[in-house]
């Protein structure tokens, strides 16, 4: 049975094109059926410049969050969900709508991307939201170099009727700690910007900000019912991903 139209993007079957209302409106749109529309699952990738960064012999944060991107559409698939992908910077760089039928597209998008670029989260995931007029899971994953309040602001409008939306910030242990020692300039990785440091005399006061940055993404985070977790790319991804979805499943059984 007909359930709705949706904005067409490239990728989509042609075959599925509804030409009566493009005839209409001079816009292409896709027929959607009531058996496409159970749940879906869209992971939103940051891969601005930021995401460039590792630490030494740490993998990048980029290739970090692409790998926990891929773990959560492989594991959305097996179950029969609908997957797809976004990659974005200030711009929404490639979308894979999702689809049963897509998880070797996603895969690949997951795999061209590089980080370039700027970041910014209003713009790119306000064009994601129009796409994504149906129930499911959306996973935004970025290290949200943002103001805390601006951020769960621009990812909150991700959450349509029966949706849930999950942020994951994604940073390096060096973000974290700040254990550098030798005095030394400190370059902004998208703005180019240079900051001579003294290490030991910032570093107290740049963990307690770190901290509260992501204490503030938290608290406003559940506030509009967005599930926000920090992974750190220190800790094996298997192990991260585990315990976030055991305690998921915790939540889910009351508790127990």
């Amino acid at each position: 049975d007909f359930a709705e139209h949706r904005g067409y993007m490239p990728g989509d079957d042609t075959r599925r094109v509804d030409w009566r209302l493009y005839a209409r409106t001079d816009r292409l749109h896709v027929k959607e059926f009531e058996a496409e529309t159970n749940t879906s699952a869209v992971a939103l990738v940051d891969a601005s410049r930021s995401m460039a960064y590792g630490g030494a012999g740490r993998a990048a944060k980029l290739d970090y969050a692409r790998a926990l991107a891929a773990s959560l559409l492989w594991l959305a698939a097996r179950q029969g969900d609908r997957v797809g992908v976004a990659t974005f910077d200030s711009a929404l760089r490639e979308f894979v709508p999702p689809s049963a039928r897509h998880l070797p597209q996603a895969l690949y998008a997951l795999e061209r991307a590089r980080p370039s670029g700027a970041g910014e989260l209003a713009g790119p995931l306000a064009r994601a939201a129009s796409h994504l007029a149906r129930r499911g899971i959306v996973v935004v994953i970025s290290d949200l170099y943002a103001e805390p309040a601006a951020a769960v602001e621009a990812v909150r409008r991700l959450r349509g009727p029966g949706s849930e939306v999950l942020l994951f910030q994604v940073l390096d242990p060096d973000e974290l700690e700040f254990p550098f020692r030798d005095p030394g300039g400190f370059e902004d990785s998208e703005t180019g910007a240079t900051m001579t440091v003294v290490p030991a005399g910032v570093r107290a006061r740049y963990r307690e900000r770190v901290r509260a940055h992501v204490a503030e993404l938290g608290r406003l985070a559940r506030a509009h019912r967005v599930d926000h977790a920090l992974f750190d790319t220190g800790q094996p991804l298997d192990r991260a991903l585990f315990r976030y979805l055991a305690g998921r499943e915790r939540l889910a059984r009351g508790g127990r």
